[in-house]
């Protein structure tokens, strides 16, 4: 059986808020929605379900972020997921230069959870809070051999 990851979802308090931080950073708003119906209530398994969607295209065309608002039923606030949580807690994006994907992240009042840390002078990294308290992952490879595959 093949199989290929399709998107990461995330659920957000402002669609138009998250849209903004992620496409600053470099996703491609690939299209947005309204969702509801009989379809969208066995899928989710929420009955009434009507929510707001988008989806975004990382650049290199290996995946996609669909982040979905909650319209009905009315979405949950839960405090925000820490490092060491079980299950879901964050999504990564390796970035050509972790200082300016910060300062575009400080735009929106989006900041590292302790600071930049050293992996072994192999990745520059940081953990930012982004929009409805998702954690984001940032990360530069510092140091690239011609034999080393990329991230």
């Amino acid at each position: 059986m093949a199989i290929t990851l399709a998107n990461i979802g995330i659920a957000v308090r402002d669609i138009e808020e998250a849209i903004s931080f992620f496409t600053d950073l470099g996703l491609v708003l690939a299209g947005r929605d309204t969702i509801s119906g009989d379809w969208a209530d066995t899928a989710v398994g929420l009955d009434g379900n009507r929510a707001r969607i988008a989806v975004l295209d990382v650049p290199d065309g290996h995946g996609q972020l669909e982040l979905f608002e909650y319209l009905h039923p009315q979405a949950i606030e839960t405090e925000p997921t820490l490092p060491n949580e079980v299950g879901m807690h964050r999504v990564a994006f390796a970035v050509d230069d972790i200082d300016e994907a910060l300062a575009i992240a400080a735009t929106h009042d989006c900041y590292p959870l302790r600071g930049v840390a050293n992996y072994a002078d192999i990745y520059k990294l940081a953990y930012v809070r982004g929009p409805s308290g998702i954690i984001v992952m940032l990360a530069q490879e510092l140091h690239r051999g011609s034999d080393t595959p990329a991230a």
